[in-house]
């Protein structure tokens, strides 16, 4: 992807693609910017309308990451993957998602017992969640599969912070 085939392909010269977005760099954090945001919109309006149930929560974080993904079409795993190509998009990509992953404690931590919701946990919640809806997005998996393993995956790391001492 370079700014001269974005222009190319949106019929507009290249000083307008440039003034916009600057450099490559420009463009993949503004398109992972309004990925993020599409995703906050549709997470949000889904939390506040979801039973308070870890089931209710559970279903709506995973059904709203693997769908914002599935929206966003096949490129948006590129992007994400992109943002791993220099420092300053790298940063803006963490940033991101420790808002996201505060977002996921927030609304899960009341199903969390006595414990908390390890952050060790919530990262390895979003690796899934990355991994899934990239599997889905290829037609590797379906949505359903990508949401149900998701699912059971947040499910299962918030009953395993609910019992601290079990293993003990």
């Amino acid at each position: 992807m370079t700014l001269g085939r974005l222009a190319e392909q949106s019929a507009v010269t290249k000083p307008v693609v440039y003034d916009h977005f600057g450099t490559r760099s420009g463009l993949l954090a503004a398109l992972y910017r309004e990925f993020d945001e599409r995703q906050n919109t549709l997470m949000d309006a889904a939390l506040q309308a979801s039973e308070s149930t870890l089931a209710g929560r559970a279903a709506v974080i995973a059904s709203s990451y693997v769908d914002c993904v599935l929206l966003q079409g096949r490129e948006i795993p590129g992007v994400i993957a992109a943002l791993a190509g220099s420092p300053a998009l790298e940063r803006i990509k963490r940033d991101y998602e420790a808002a996201f992953i505060e977002k996921c404690r927030i609304a899960l931590s009341p199903f969390a017992g006595i414990g908390a919701v390890a952050p060790a946990g919530l990262w390895a919640m979003l690796g899934a969640a990355e991994a899934l809806s990239y599997a889905a997005a290829i037609g590797e998996i379906t949505a359903a599969q990508a949401r149900d393993e998701l699912f059971q995956t947040i499910v299962a790391m918030v009953a395993r912070n609910a019992r601290p001492h079990a293993l003990d």
